[in-house]
C-alpha cells in the first residue's frame, strides 16, 4: 500500500479540479503577497487609500465593541463611584483634623511669642566671632585645655563657646593679645548643661580628663540611658547656644552614662568662636551710703 501522501485523486474530475484549484489559489496567494511586500518596501503611499478604506469599515465595528465594553464596566463604575465618595469622606475627616492640629500650632506658637516678649528673650545672632586655628592641646595631662590662635585683637573673650565642625569643643578661658585658652569640655572642671534628643531629658555633662565625659540627670533619679542616646547643648546657663552636639552615650546605664564627645581637638585644624547665648548681666549699681546718724 503507497503512503497516504503519495495516493492519487483517482478519476473523479471533480476532486483533481479540487487539488488544481488549491495549487493555483496558493501560488496566487504567495505571488500577490510577494508583491504586496515589495510594494510596500518600495512605494509605502500606495496603500494609504487601503488603510484608509480598511479604517472606514473597521472604526464602526470597533466603536461597537468599545460601547460593549462601557456598558460591561458598569457595574463596577458604579461600585467605584460609592466607594469613592466614601474615601471622600474619609479625606474630608481628616482634613477637619488636621486643620484643628494647625489652628492648635499657631496657639501655640502665638502664646510662645507673647511668653519670649514678657520675658525678653531675644534670638541669638548666629555670626561667629571669628574662626582660628587650633594650635596645640593638652592631651597628656589630667588636665584639658587648647590655645587658640586669636585673642582679643580678634573679638575673643572669655566665656565665649568654641565649637567645631562635629560638636562643642569647649568654651574661652583666658584671652591674650592673639591667643586664647580654651578650657576642653573633657576638662574635670568643665560642666556643660545639655538635653538629650529623643525626649527632652535634662542633664549635665562634666569631663573626665581622660577624653571621654559623664552624662548625669539633672533633674530624674535613676533616669535610664541608652547606648546612642546624643545629648546636645540646651542653653541653659547662658554661655553654649542650644542644639550645638556634645556627646553620644556608649553603653546603657543609669542615673550616669559614659559618653563620647564628638568633637576630637586633637584632630581638629580649626574652631568657630561664638557669642555667648545670652549677655552677661551688668553688675549690682552701688549701693548709696544711708543717712548719717
Amino acid at each position: 500500500m503507497p503512503p497516504p501522501i503519495a495516493r492519487r485523486t483517482g478519476f473523479s474530475r471533480r476532486a483533481q479540479y479540487g487539488v488544481f484549484i488549491g495549487y493555483v489559489a496558493a501560488a496566487t496567494g504567495v505571488l500577490v503577497g510577494a508583491v504586496l511586500v515589495l510594494l510596500s518596501f518600495f512605494n509605502p503611499p500606495a496603500f494609504a487609500a487601503l488603510r484608509s478604506a480598511v479604517a472606514e469599515v473597521t472604526t464602526p465595528i470597533s466603536s461597537g465593541l468599545h460601547g460593549i465594553r462601557r456598558v460591561a464596566a458598569a457595574p463596577g463604575a458604579i461600585t467605584d463611584y460609592f466607594g469613592g465618595a466614601d474615601k471622600v469622606r474619609e479625606l474630608r475627616g481628616q482634613l477637619e483634623a488636621e486643620r484643628a492640629i494647625v489652628l492648635r500650632a499657631r496657639m501655640i506658637n502665638r502664646e510662645n511669642a507673647r511668653l519670649r516678649a514678657l520675658l525678653r528673650v531675644r534670638d541669638v545672632d548666629p555670626s561667629p566671632v571669628v574662626t582660628a586655628r587650633l594650635v596645640n592641646s593638652s592631651g597628656s595631662s589630667t588636665r584639658r585645655f587648647a590655645t587658640l590662635n586669636a585673642g582679643r585683637f580678634q573679638g575673643v573673650e572669655p566665656g565665649q563657646p568654641v565649637r567645631g565642625p562635629e560638636g562643642l569643643i569647649g568654651r574661652v578661658l583666658e584671652t591674650g593679645l592673639n591667643a586664647a585658652r580654651v578650657l576642653l569640655v573633657t576638662d574635670p572642671e568643665s560642666i556643660v548643661p545639655v538635653r538629650r534628643t529623643r525626649d527632652g531629658l535634662p542633664a549635665i555633662a562634666s569631663g573626665r580628663g581622660d577624653g571621654q565625659l559623664d552624662i548625669r540627670s539633672a533633674g530624674s533619679v535613676n533616669a535610664p540611658f541608652r547606648a546612642g542616646d546624643i545629648f546636645v547643648t540646651s542653653g541653659t546657663g547662658g554661655i553654649y547656644p542650644p542644639n550645638i552636639p556634645v556627646a553620644r552615650v556608649d553603653a546603657e546605664s543609669r542615673d550616669m552614662a559614659l559618653a563620647r564627645p564628638f568633637a576630637d581637638p586633637d584632630a581638629l585644624d580649626f574652631a568657630v568662636v561664638q557669642r555667648a547665648f545670652l549677655p552677661p548681666l551688668p553688675p549690682p549699681p552701688p549701693a548709696s551710703p544711708g543717712p548719717a546718724k
